[in-house]
């Protein structure tokens, strides 16, 4: 039987959890600090590859550069325990949500969805991964995924 967290939890999840998903925490933590949400928040990936490791090092300069901190973030693996600690799960592409409806408990009671289902007009489509690309790559990554931050943060603070 999973327990269900008393206050909304949200995990952003991508492939590493080096580059989008603590760029989502991050504008997460920002978006729920300006609208007085508490909320818990956290990032992983749905591989191994970087446990352990802090953001690459774009992704931190990107989002310094717009005032938020991610150095603290550390990779982590996604667990089916992460089903019953958080409230939603969601998902930066189409392959990461794949993997986590595959893993994710039968009887879990988060809400699993990609970050842009949340920001109407972007429903379905995954947030670009910038790994492989340039510094730009990082700065539309910042876009999309503030966009879908901002988008929940307001649907869980009911607005």
């Amino acid at each position: 039987m999973s327990s269900t967290p008393q206050k909304p939890a949200v995990l952003f999840v991508c492939l590493g959890n080096i580059c989008r998903s603590p760029l989502a925490e991050g504008a997460f933590r920002a978006e729920a600090a300006r609208l007085g949400l508490d909320v818990a928040v956290d990032s992983a990936g749905t591989g191994s590859w970087h446990v352990g490791e802090p953001p690459d090092r774009r992704a931190q300069a990107v989002a310094r550069r717009y005032g938020v901190d991610i150095g603290q973030c550390r990779a982590r693996q996604v667990t089916r325990d992460d089903f019953s600690r958080f409230t939603h799960v969601v998902a930066l592409d189409e392959s990461v949500l794949v993997t986590l409806q595959r893993i994710r408990p039968r009887d879990a009671a988060a809400e699993v969805a990609l970050l842009l289902d949340y920001v109407g007009d972007r429903a379905g489509q995954g947030v670009a991964d910038p790994y492989y690309g340039g510094d730009d790559g990082f700065e539309i990554t910042w876009a999309d995924v503030t966009s879908g931050a901002a988008a929940l943060a307001r649907r869980i603070a009911g607005g």
